[in-house]
């Protein structure tokens, strides 16, 4: 009875193994497509493609979607096969090109993983910058005309009560502030051209230039109408701004390290 007892359970878990077979392979699968398994590790690597550098966020709707492509490639590989084209020339080029980008990508993704900007690195950026940065921002308008006759003009106007702002509106050749009455909003006197930068520094709040600024531009009379002294972003505002800048000058100067290591004849435009 004994010996009996044991064959049913072995048959038993034969058959119920035999059952759990297919279930398991099919959790490596994500469909099967004209009795070609299509492996869930596809879906896998397209997600991660889909969610490199943080641009989406991995939802149930992300998923289905990434399941779909991953299926509709296979359905439409297998027509690019059984038409041939796996065989052309051109495919194969093309594909040794999409073998070179990968690996290019990859080794770029290596080295900045072994190499990151460290919180030091980002501060001394934003401290060097933060002192370029520094110093007085001044708030001026302006009426740009062509012909200096003109520009001597619109200064007797504004000496006799004129208001800056409509003349500006009705007179100045720059489209940039015209429609805000010459407004220039603060910046720095290095934002302009040395002539107007300078003529502008040398004004006190409220006044006018008394004689037309030339500059390649053409006649500019300018009016400081406020200064303060530049502020700056606090550096946790700006840190991912920084190492990303800082990555990709690193990535850089490594790209130039190789091509400068490399024994080649061929001659680059830029060397």
């Amino acid at each position: 009875m004994k010996l009996k007892t044991s064959a049913l359970r072995v048959a038993l878990l034969s058959a119920s193994l035999a059952l759990l077979s297919p279930l398991a392979v099919q959790a490596q699968n994500v469909a099967i497509v004209n009795g070609k398994a299509v492996p869930k590790a596809r879906v896998d690597t397209l997600m991660q493609q889909a969610l490199r550098g943080g641009q989406q966020q991995r939802t149930p709707d992300l998923e289905q979607k990434v399941k779909e492509e991953v299926v509709l490639r296979e359905i439409f590989m297998q027509e690019a096969e059984k038409r041939g084209i796996n065989a052309t020339p051109e495919f194969r080029n093309q594909m040794e090109l999409a073998r070179q980008t990968v690996l290019i990508r990859e080794l770029f993704a290596d080295f900045q993983k072994k190499n990151p900007v460290t919180d030091a690195e980002a501060k001394a950026e934003y401290d060097k910058f933060k002192a370029q940065s520094s110093g007085t921002e001044y708030r001026a308008r302006h009426i740009l005309v062509e012909k200096e006759d003109e520009a001597k003009a619109i200064i007797s106007q504004l000496k006799a009560g004129a208001k800056f702002e409509d003349l500006a509106k009705k007179n100045s050749k720059d489209p940039g502030s015209a429609e805000n009455g010459g407004d220039l909003d603060f910046a720095k006197p290095d934002a302009y051209v040395p002539e107007f930068g300078q003529a502008m520094a040398k004004l006190k709040k409220g006044e006018i230039t008394e004689t037309p600024v030339k500059t390649q531009f053409g006649y500019h009379i300018i009016r400081l109408d406020d200064t303060r002294e530049a502020s700056f972003p606090a550096f946790e505002e700006v840190k991912p701004q920084i190492q990303q800048r800082l990555s990709q000058m690193k990535l850089q100067a490594y790209q130039e390290e190789l091509r400068a290591k490399a024994k080649t004849d061929f001659k680059f435009s830029q060397q």
